[in-house]
């Protein structure tokens, strides 16, 4: 067994990954008897944090908000400072932390104090990211709501607007949120259409928690990025990108993210597949990159690299022209003033 420092450690981070515990299950976790935890949730409530429990045969253990936040390390500042930290990070101006950033967000604002909660949300409200992204942006808070939700097995409504639809109210039962490329989606299963669904997140308003708890279902896939993988294969495209990048995988897959299907087929060298309704994304990465490619197709994205590349050309001759005239105006004005100064 472990020692009662390593355990109350072990105990602390499963009430914070889950609303609710029964207690035998909880016990059975750490491999302690119930009186052992009993003893364990004091010492925790010692420590400050607040844990409720509930009596009888379904009697359970709860991490609950309190009046204040518990013994972290951190002052109100650094709290404060650590959860807009990791809504900037959720939103995915970081790539590749954006999963887990939810889910540090999410056990943040649940210990949370109110009084700390609304100088978080102010700072959200009252600042404007400077982040280049160059897909939708969506509410950190929203995300948090749904990540609690899927933690809990709870089912959440919300407000919906497919691509061509107009707004419907879903009642989901939530599995995983996956970040993919620049978007956010949620793996659910639909209620009310009997079947698994995935929904964009900046497609979705207003999630709200019900309260009713679900058993969990099996996925129809090996995991939840699978799944909205699959989906992306299945859905129509308007474009099928196909572009023969002269740079090195790790730094393709930095510039293209997860949306793309990136294969190395020789050293240097990288097949870049994209499957995209649109054609300016794409142009941006391969900008962003700096590297020599070779457009194997289609001819739409070919016809926007030569519309793209004309304009950049264009304003690169402007601004010579401005340069040049600019040059000579500085010569003309120094010989002026060398004649007055005679």
């Amino acid at each position: 067994m472990a020692n009662t420092s390593e355990r109350t450690l072990r105990l602390l981070s499963l009430l914070q990954n889950h609303r609710y515990w029964p207690g035998g299950e909880l016990a059975d976790r750490l491999g302690i008897s119930e009186r052992t935890l009993r003893r364990d949730i004091d010492r925790l409530r010692e420590l400050g944090y607040p844990v409720d429990a509930s009596r009888g045969v379904a009697g359970g253990y709860q991490l609950r908000s309190g009046a204040a936040m518990p013994p972290l390390l951190l002052d109100d500042e650094e709290a404060v400072a650590i959860a807009v930290g990791l809504r900037t990070a959720a939103g995915g101006a970081v790539e590749g932390i954006e999963e887990t950033s939810v889910r540090a967000l999410t056990k943040v604002i649940q210990v949370m104090p109110p009084r700390l909660r609304r100088r978080v949300e102010a700072l959200r409200t009252y600042t404007v990211p400077g982040v280049f992204s160059t897909g939708p942006t969506v509410d950190a808070t929203a995300l948090a709501v749904i990540a609690s939700a899927c933690r809990d097995d709870e089912r959440l409504r919300f407000d919906y607007t497919a691509r061509g639809a107009d707004r419907t109210t879903r009642l989901v039962e939530p599995h995983r949120l996956v970040s993919l490329g620049r978007r956010w989606y949620l793996v659910a299963w639909d209620t009310e259409r009997g079947d698994w669904r995935t929904f964009r997140i900046d497609r979705l308003s207003d999630p709200r928690p019900t309260g009713a708890r679900f058993r969990p279902r099996d996925l129809p896939a090996a995991d939840a990025v699978a799944f909205v993988r699959r989906g992306f294969a299945d859905r129509p495209h308007r474009y099928l990108i196909d572009v023969l990048v002269h740079a090195p995988e790790p730094a393709v897959r930095a510039a293209f993210g997860r949306e793309a299907d990136v294969r190395e087929v020789a050293p240097e060298r990288c097949r870049v597949l994209v499957r995209s309704d649109y054609l300016e994304w794409p142009v941006a990465a391969l900008g962003w990159l700096g590297a020599d490619f070779e457009v194997a197709g289609p001819p739409e994205f070919a016809a926007a690299l030569a519309r793209i590349g004309e304009r950049f050309t264009r304003a690169a001759a402007g601004a010579a022209a401005v340069g040049a005239d600019a040059g000579a105006g500085a010569g003309r004005g120094s010989g002026q003033a060398g004649v007055v100064g005679q």
